[in-house]
């Protein structure tokens, strides 16, 4: 997939999560969706897909990462999954819990399997 085909398709499917999801109610509006090549930090994973930015309430979807219709909608529905989550709740448990624990990271992860067919439709 291309960037242009990557970007055409992610606002298909954040729109699609809006109609699906709803809105948060802890923002005033839906997110922001932007697309980068690949994360600007090192600390970061190298096959990072995508995350939620609480403090610019912004999906950053990472088009290089991005293989397949599948690979972004999944991305986009657990990002938008950790915009409809608590920001504080996010934090603490980002902050104190390994990703495989954190509660918040298995709802996204559940989110994804259930749907991410009813969003690539």
């Amino acid at each position: 997939m291309n960037k242009k085909e990557i970007e055409k398709l992610a606002v298909e499917y954040l729109h699609k999560c809006i109609e699906l999801y709803g809105e948060s109610k802890y923002y005033q509006h839906t997110p922001y969706l932007s697309l980068e090549s690949s994360p600007l930090s090192d600390d970061y994973e190298a096959g990072l897909k995508g995350e939620f930015v609480q403090d610019e309430n912004e999906i950053i979807v990472y088009f290089r990462n991005i293989r397949s219709k599948e690979d972004l909608a999944r991305t986009i529905i657990h990002e938008y999954i950790h915009y409809l989550q608590s920001p504080t709740w996010l934090t603490r448990y980002n902050n104190e819990c390994f990703y495989d624990e954190n509660p918040y990271e298995k709802q996204a992860f559940l989110a994804e399997d259930l749907n991410w067919e009813t969003i690539c439709k």
